[in-house]
């Protein structure tokens, strides 16, 4: 008999409960790995603490670093059909945000490979695999900068994530008929690390990073979630070459974007947002905001369309919908419309035939 967490329920074993979703075929890849993008050389005299424990005698505080390249996992299916997608992940969070969720089920970085698509997920600067740059610590704890320097550093507790990320109205009460697999919540916590954007420099080097990627593989959608919902539209402000199409996955669209409508009403866009926003005045001014930019691409000519998940009679999503029960359900949204609008533009309109959920 396994524990229970605080749910009442048993946590899952992410390995043992790998198949407990319907096992597709296996999946066929003609190539899968990493690289970086971007980065550049710098010196400094702080490389290293001065109270850092083991071999002094081997590492310097002095010379040449990389700072700011940006890590990039790749799997290319045996047959790649369809355009490149680009998975950037939010707040607090790294690439794991695409890949197998926290209750063992496959991810959209699995799916959209399935449906042909080579895909690209990233961690951001400053984040996972991609590091972050520790010469400003370093330089305060060896009293060479005050400490009012130090970097601005974030990490979600899980009483915040739970509001924000809309599993319920208050920790660890959650909303009626919420799709987020509970029973393994301690697994998404696990997702969390600290965040260092606010550290960075302007512009985040995350949006030249995604830029040169995009022009690497020759044309990509890019899907940003939450922090990095806005990052498509900043990377299409950069340069838009490559960006074939933009899609928002619940975030919000900030002041200064509006600059940038006649580049934007040149690129497909889809903007998509989960259930329970009306119960979070921080969600509904992300969607307002969202939708007033939408507005003025759509006036400009622009081919843009935001949904909430409810308007296709799909219901119970959380911030986090790529890690949601239906998460694959959702994802077979944003797959139809990249064919519809991106691949074969013009030739149908995103479908709504999704039944309503009957325990809504």
């Amino acid at each position: 008999m396994g524990t229970t967490n605080a749910f009442g329920t048993k946590p899952l074993d992410p390995v043992r409960e790998s198949t407990s979703q319907t096992d597709p075929c296996p999946l066929l890849l003609q190539g899968a790995g990493s690289f970086y993008v971007g980065g550049e050389n710098r010196r400094s005299e702080a490389l290293v603490s001065a109270n850092f424990p083991l071999h002094h005698d081997i590492l310097s505080p002095s010379g040449t670093y990389t700072a700011h390249p940006m890590y990039v996992q790749y799997k290319i299916p045996a047959v790649a059909t369809r355009v490149p997608i680009v998975l950037i992940h939010g707040g607090g969070l790294t690439g794991t945000t695409w890949e197998t969720t926290p209750d063992g089920r496959m991810g959209w970085e699995e799916y959209f490979v399935r449906q042909g698509h080579p895909v690209y997920t990233v961690d951001q600067v400053g984040r996972g695999r991609s590091g972050f740059d520790p010469t400003p610590i370093n330089q305060v704890g060896a009293g060479r900068a005050p400490v009012n320097t130090l970097p601005p550093i974030a990490t979600w507790s899980h009483e915040g994530a739970w509001q924000i990320f809309r599993f319920g109205p208050q920790y660890p009460h959650p909303f009626p008929g919420i799709k987020f697999p509970l029973h393994a919540i301690a697994e998404f916590w696990k997702q969390s690390v600290p965040d260092f954007n606010a550290a960075l420099p302007t512009p985040n080097p995350t949006l030249a990073n995604l830029s040169a990627l995009a022009h690497r593989l020759r044309g990509a959608v890019l899907i940003g979630h939450a922090e990095a919902g806005t990052f498509p539209w900043q990377t299409a402000l950069l340069n838009p070459d490559g960006i074939r199409g933009i899609i928002v996955v619940e975030g919000g669209a900030g002041p200064g974007l509006d600059r940038g409508v006649p580049v934007f009403a040149k690129i497909p866009t889809l903007v998509l947002f989960g259930d329970y926003i009306s119960q979070s005045p921080f969600w509904t001014a992300m969607v307002q905001s969202c939708q007033r930019l939408t507005d003025q691409i759509k006036a400009a000519g622009g081919t843009v369309r935001l949904i909430q998940l409810p308007e296709l009679g799909i219901y119970g999503n959380t911030h986090m919908l790529m890690q949601d029960t239906n998460n694959l359900q959702v994802a077979q949204v944003l797959d139809q419309w990249i064919r519809d609008t991106v691949e074969e533009p013009g030739r149908a309109v995103l479908a709504t035939e999704s039944a309503a959920d009957p325990g809504r």
